[in-house]
């Protein structure tokens, strides 16, 4: 430890959802001292960049990208070697995901590979596509409920519903209460979302139009999802989103740029940045390129200071180290950084196991995500994808129900980005498709198929190129299946021997998709069947031979090669509980261990239901925040 180490009343390692809410919320909190009220004094340390002055650096990077993904627009370059970096974050890459060398995540040990990635900068992840549906009541209670040996929450969703409310004013959701009264989710009487839904797409009300009526036969195809009640019908519902659907606290509404994954160009989504600069507005301080490297604890086991390394860019080098010391500690930095700092923290070995980890000794441990079955196709009509935001409708009612005894839920999204996502693991169009009718190739799979009505592998330019392509990709569209993951103990992050540039050791990630989970997968597979010929749709996917995510399934007594994709939402690797042997912190993401230390984010779900977490954890972290306000004299 440093010999002079910065002083303050809370500290905060991480400056995403739940960190940038938490340092807001606090920052604001006025305390009785001797001389009269102040303010709480936050420091929020940030392994990455700080808050940029715009996106317009961002937007470049991602303009001149020649591979397009999420995280092409951010820090560090890709071209960087993760041992070179100073404050690495993930990249899947399908061809070298089990080499340390070249991919942040050691993975040696895997059976499939964890897809996920996350972003290390101030705001946190910021490609996230913007989507907030609650978990549903019964996603609290599985062992209840279903009687699964998954653990319950130790907090109920009636509890947590208030707050709920407060993270969709914090963030600005776009949403109608009609739509998401099912599956047992209620609101206080009144309740209205802070901004009317975002307006259905017309691939949404196509597929509503057609799916709104089951025949007999198509009733009795779906049997298989093991429903309390037979499924006549599939309703696409709109999706809550932290997306302006009108001008909401000085933010524009949306334009359907369709680009919310990676970056909205004009911040019509949230994005923390916007609660972090009102938190440094009230005080807080932020510091970037700052990396908590060990987390000190006394002789009373309560924190007592926590260590830093900082440096200048993304490839280093240090340019110091120093500690910090505080009343209170919250640990912000996602589902895999925040066990990867506690497991680094052995304190000179009085603390072996890591930090937080002595009575449960699950720090983590149970790691999640929510694998996505995705499909794609092309329909008999022209639904104009590229408009609008990625994501406006879903099929939320099948995220619960009796099947759950058997096999993992799943919720379904509508894509308004037809096939940017990818296009069989050989990039994302409207490129590739073009291309292949420019230069003659087939990378798509369209070119050599029907409803081109054109010979195969054709090469075509001027107006046949543009009439071909108009066709073509107006009716392209992607169904994707988030699917509900079992927790596994066995799923987890430790520390690996490959470090970073600050010789700091990466994470070490084991993973595997248990059946439970492969048999969500098969019925998401075999609903997509019903679906397509539903909509008279031809089928385009497939897994890919060189997608090492891929697995064998039986379904309908043949064998078919399923894969599954990242859905970023990493959960689970410090469980909330009652009991500090099955958990590591309690119901307000107070450590056992600590009592001045707290564990926030989405690493504090016991089970992940199928609703992407983020307003989940958010809700959490406002519950937290208020928590210590009112008790922080008697932490």
């Amino acid at each position: 430890m440093a010999d002079n180490c910065i002083e303050c009343d809370v500290v905060i390692v991480g400056s995403g959802f739940a960190g940038s809410l938490i340092a807001k919320e606090l920052s604001q909190k006025p305390i009785d001292t001797p001389n009269g009220k102040r303010r709480l004094n936050v420091v929020i340390l940030e392994a990455g960049p700080g808050v940029q002055p715009n996106i317009n650096g961002f937007m470049r990077n991602f303009y001149k990208a020649s591979l397009k993904i999420p995280e092409s627009p951010y820090p560090p370059s890709l071209s960087l070697a993760p041992a070179g970096v100073a404050a690495g974050r993930p990249s899947f890459s399908g061809a070298t995901w089990k080499d340390p060398e070249k991919a942040y995540f050691d993975q040696k040990d895997s059976t499939l590979p964890f897809k996920s990635t996350y972003e290390r900068l101030a705001g946190g992840t910021s490609h996230w596509m913007g989507l907030t549906p609650r978990l549903v009541p019964n996603d609290f209670r599985m062992n209840e409920q279903y009687k699964l040996p998954f653990p319950d929450w130790p907090i109920s969703y009636e509890t947590l519903m208030p707050w709920y409310e407060k993270a969709e004013a914090e963030l600005g959701v776009s949403g109608d209460v009609a739509d998401h009264s099912y599956a047992g989710v209620t609101y206080s009487p009144g309740y209205a979302f802070p901004m009317p839904k975002i307006p259905p797409s017309l691939f949404d009300q196509h597929v509503n139009e057609t799916l709104a009526n089951f025949t007999d036969d198509e009733t009795a195809a779906c049997d298989f999802l093991g429903t309390a009640a037979p499924v006549t019908s599939l309703t696409a519902r709109s999706q809550p989103a932290a997306r302006n659907s009108l001008p909401y606290r000085n933010r524009r509404a949306c334009a359907g740029n369709t680009s919310c994954i990676p970056i909205c160009p004009i911040q019509a989504k949230y994005d923390p940045t916007i609660t972090l600069n009102e938190a440094t507005n009230s005080g807080a301080k932020l510091m970037d390129h700052t990396v908590a490297s060990e987390i000190l604890v006394d002789a009373n086991d309560r924190v007592s200071a926590i260590n830093f390394i900082t440096y200048k860019d993304e490839a280093g080098p240090r340019t110091g180290t120093g500690c910090i010391k505080a009343k209170v500690y919250i640990i912000a930095a996602n589902g895999i950084e925040t066990p990867r700092l506690l497991l680094m923290s052995t304190n000179g070995g009085r603390t072996p196991a890591g930090v937080a980890n002595k009575k449960s000794g699950l720090v983590g441990k149970n790691l999640m995500d929510h694998p996505q079955f995705l499909s794609w196709g092309l329909l008999p009509v022209q639904v104009f994808p590229y408009r609008g935001p990625l994501v406006t409708s879903a099929i939320g009612d099948l995220c619960d129900g009796p099947f759950r005894t058997q096999r993992a839920a799943f919720r379904i999204s509508l894509g308004n980005e037809a096939w940017t996502a990818t296009v069989g693991g050989s990039g994302g169009d409207p490129h590739v498709t073009t291309l292949d009718f420019i230069n003659g190739v087939n990378l798509s799979g369209v070119n050599n198929k029907g409803s081109n009505k054109l010979a195969d592998n054709v090469a075509l330019l001027g107006d046949q190129l543009r009439d071909t392509l108009g066709n073509l990709i107006s009716r392209q569209f992607r169904i994707a299946f988030a699917v509900e993951q079992s927790p596994d103990e066995n799923n987890r992050v430790t520390l690996s021997s490959a470090t970073d540039a600050l010789g700091l050791p990466r994470p070490k990630i084991k993973y595997d998709v248990s059946d439970y989970t492969k048999q969500g997968i098969a019925a998401a597979f075999r609903l997509k069947n019903v679906i397509f010929k539903k909509l008279g749709a031809e089928d385009f996917t497939h897994t890919a031979e060189s997608d090492p995510g891929g697995f064998d399934q039986m379904v309908d007594g043949k064998t078919v090669r399923l894969t599954y994709g990242g859905a970023g939402h990493v959960m689970g690797t410090y469980r909330m509980g009652n009991d500090p042997n099955t958990s590591v912190v309690d119901s307000f993401q107070r450590s056992h261990d600590h009592a001045n230390l707290y564990l926030v984010g989405s690493g504090t779900f016991p089970t992940v239901g199928t609703a992407n977490p983020t307003i989940t954890l958010s809700a959490l972290a406002l519950r937290t925040a208020d928590s210590i306000g009112r008790n922080f004299k008697d932490i």
